[in-house]
């Protein structure tokens, strides 16, 4: 396994992250940083939402939601969507 070269962000995912304080933004470097090195630590979703890997990491002390996907072949790990358990995955597929 190759590590992550490239790391893009969908404009939703860009939009959370402007919201978080620098404390939170730290915590979701370290994660994203974890995701660089290994991005099949996050779970494969299944059916209408199989494009997706969803990472759970704690920002803050709360648990967060970080999908994403990733190309192996072109070693680029792009960041979909971050928020919390409640209607993340509903928003994800409104936004597919």
């Amino acid at each position: 396994m190759s590590l992550i070269r490239t790391v893009l962000q969908a404009p939703s995912f860009r939009k959370k992250v402007k919201k978080l304080h620098p404390v939170q933004k730290q915590d979701l470097d370290q994660a994203i940083r974890r995701l660089m090195q290994s991005p099949e630590l996050g779970e494969q979703k299944k059916g209408d939402l199989r494009f997706l890997r969803v990472y759970k990491f704690k920002i803050a002390g709360q648990e967060a939601l970080l999908g994403y996907a990733y190309q192996e072949e072109q070693l680029v790990l792009n960041l979909l969507a971050l928020g919390v358990h409640e209607n993340f995955y509903r928003d994800i597929k409104r936004g597919s």
